[in-house]
């Protein structure tokens, strides 16, 4: 597609802020605590008075209206940019439920907390159930005016930072697995709630969330009881399409990296960009970048268009090219570097880490290829 002149000053101006605010390793580090955290509070509170915050978030909760063509630009940019704010992500993604099926209230509370630069979590996984999450056993049962809620959420995102965990849980077992699921806000002070970090290769972002008899109010319910099932399937197609985005990010900051260093560094009396095995390698990623640019903001436009399916399939396929696009893209420049892409200083190593999970979270690409292939008739 092609930016109109506000969407491209917007890329613009977040690329400058990313330059600016954590374009060095050492101010990266200043802003996470020597890399032991993944959220900068303070950042993401500047990006939010910028207005930058939930850009597709409708004014009346706080955003700037606009659409998600504008949220994929900001998703981009600011993880091409090295932008320690992780857990936005993960706030949009729980806010696509909130958005669609919420209350006013709800809405005003939750999405303006994180157009101010509040994180949001969201619970769907559990120990036995992770790409079956019709699954899941976590339990809610209505007592007067309030639900009580036991069971255990597994491998979730920033539940140690965030306001609320939006949390599945089933309502009613008595008939098909898909049926009696019901999404509650559970906030993450409440009693009864218990959250233990998942140690990983990252900073620390997931977490075991545990509830004991956590009572929460009736209004707590987002959208109806027992309709989670048709809630959750749109909200993880947006959620794919949020991580396309973000791995196109991922992508071309590892391409910009590995070319950098390839002009910089010499071998046999000339740079390493004017040879030719290593420059085809850098043409195909740029090639296959490109393309997935592209396919990421067709389906934000078709989305701000108004047309819902492009969600189902090819909001798995922007998922799944992209996300092994940008793990690809780390590794030739992991490679294309030599020794000094696995070393800290060169920052290469940290985009190999980066890149290999998005093909796992979000529904792993073998489930993105079940779902395309499901819908392709097979």
């Amino acid at each position: 597609m092609v930016f109109t002149d506000e969407q491209q000053d917007f890329a613009a101006s977040i690329r400058a802020f990313c330059a600016r605010e954590c374009g060095t390793r050492e101010r990266r580090a200043a802003l996470t605590e020597g890399f032991t955290i993944a959220n900068s509070h303070p950042l993401l509170e500047r990006l939010g008075e910028l207005g930058w915050l939930g850009v597709s978030v409708p004014t009346e909760y706080g955003g700037a209206g606009a659409g998600m063509v504008e949220e994929c630009i900001f998703l981009e940019e600011t993880c091409r940019g090295h932008a320690p704010i992780h857990g936005y992500s993960t706030a949009l993604t729980a806010g696509q439920t909130y958005l669609r099926w919420g209350t006013p209230e709800q809405n005003r509370e939750i999405m303006g907390g994180v157009c101010r630069g509040r994180l949001e979590a969201i619970g769907l996984s559990e120990p036995g159930a992770g790409s079956d999450l019709a699954g899941a056993r976590c339990a809610a049962r209505r007592e007067g005016d309030e639900y009580v809620v036991n069971g255990q959420k597994t491998w979730i995102s920033v539940a140690h930072e965030a306001d609320h965990v939006l949390t599945l849980v089933r309502t009613d077992a008595s008939g098909a697995k898909h049926e009696g699921l019901t999404f509650l806000i559970v906030p993450t002070d409440a009693p009864g709630v218990e959250i233990r970090e998942i140690e990983v290769m990252t900073p620390r972002v997931v977490n075991d969330v545990y509830l004991t008899d956590v009572r929460v109010p009736a209004s707590a319910v987002v959208g109806a009881e027992g309709r989670a099932w048709s809630q959750l399937t749109r909200g993880l197609a947006i959620e794919r399409l949020i991580i396309a985005a973000m791995a196109v990010g991922y992508a071309q900051r590892s391409l910009d990296d590995t070319i950098a260093y390839l002009r910089e560094r010499e071998q046999f009396g000339r740079p390493l960009s004017k040879f030719q095995a290593l420059r085809h390698r850098v043409a195909d990623v740029a090639a296959e970048i490109t393309a997935c640019r592209a396919l990421v903001y067709d389906v934000a436009q078709k989305i701000d268009a108004g047309q819902e399916d492009a969600l189902s399939t090819e909001s798995s396929i922007a998922k799944l090219k992209c996300t092994e696009a940008a793990k690809q893209a780390a590794l030739e420049g992991m490679q294309l570097m030599g020794g000094y892409g696995y070393a800290v200083e060169y920052g290469m190593e940290e985009q190999v880490r980066m890149a290999l999970v998005p093909p796992i979270y979000g529904g792993t690409n073998e489930i993105q290829r079940e779902i395309i292939s499901k819908n392709l008739g097979l």
